[in-house]
């Protein structure tokens, strides 16, 4: 299927502006194995909104007419039905200008569904008696803290608070970094200073006393992660969640390896411009 159009060219919807770096196929799990069966037509043919009025007539769309409306040339997807992958397929192309087409194993940034993935890596490390869920966030990194204020007095960062986005800490989101620009380290990204393009990690509320939506939170615990296992966070990630899920053609290495390139999603913004370098790096993996 194309959906080369005359006069425009088709846009694909990059989900990995403002998140975090994993890389992920729809074919997650090793359940994916051998030809699944395919799903009834409500799957390719029966798409409709996700919010109706009772007594009103509900629209349908084919999943190439969604495509063909929100200027998405290419999208991976699996269904699962009881746990077990029952469908993983491509849609459209992965790479316009070369005509690749999609297929369950192209990669595509994940961006901030990788939040919950990489939180299963803490979890496992809070199991295993290496990190503390309600201690002191401050106990476990090394190297960099998060800098005490007038917020922290009489409440501290804890990683329940930042898996739960109520520790109190700053920048939203994370713009990432075009192919060939500069790639701060996790610690520079911490600390805010050059060549990182967003602003330091702080504590701006008291921990705890609200719900704000915080990616620099998690890289705070990207470091906990690093520090209380002794590894680095994307091989610490592949070798005890990914690999134990079967996940295996998924990684949160950032940059790609070039290796790779071939296998991943080329990415464009809403407007039709397509991303520099073809997709940013995410050291805020």
């Amino acid at each position: 299927m194309t959906l080369r159009k005359q006069g425009r060219r088709p846009v694909l919807g990059w989900i990995g502006r403002l998140a975090l770096g994993a890389w992920l196929p729809s074919c997650l799990m090793a359940a994916c194995g051998g030809p699944p069966p395919e799903p009834g037509p409500g799957f390719e043919f029966g798409l409709g909104p996700a919010v109706s009025l009772p007594g009103a007539e509900v629209p349908r769309w084919t999943l190439e007419e969604r495509m063909d409306h929100y200027e998405v040339p290419g999208v991976s997807v699996a269904v699962i039905d009881e746990g077990r992958i029952v469908l993983a397929k491509g849609y459209g192309l992965a790479d316009t200008d070369e005509g690749t087409p999609v297929t369950a194993s192209t990669l595509f940034q994940a961006a901030s569904i990788s939040k919950p993935v990489a939180a299963m890596a803490a979890l496992k490390l809070v199991e295993e008696g290496r990190l503390s869920l309600d201690g002191p966030i401050n106990e476990v990194l090394t190297g960099w803290q998060v800098p005490d204020n007038e917020f922290t007095r009489d409440s501290v960062v804890t990683l329940r608070g930042i898996l739960t986005h109520t520790a109190g800490l700053t920048v939203w989101g994370f713009p990432g970094y075009a192919r060939g620009v500069e790639v701060p380290s996790v610690l520079q990204v911490l600390q805010g200073v050059a060549p990182a393009n967003t602003d330091a990690v702080r504590v701006w509320k008291v921990p705890g006393t609200g719900f704000r939506y915080s990616g620099g939170g998690y890289t705070v615990m990207q470091k906990a992660v690093e520090d209380g296992a002794g590894r680095p966070f994307a091989e610490y990630l592949a070798q005890e969640v990914l690999s134990p899920a079967g996940m295996t053609e998924s990684t949160y290495e950032q940059p790609l390896p070039e290796a790779r390139w071939r296998q991943a999603a080329r990415g464009h913004r809403a407007e039709g411009i397509e991303v520099p370098g073809e997709w940013h790096t995410y050291p805020e993996m």
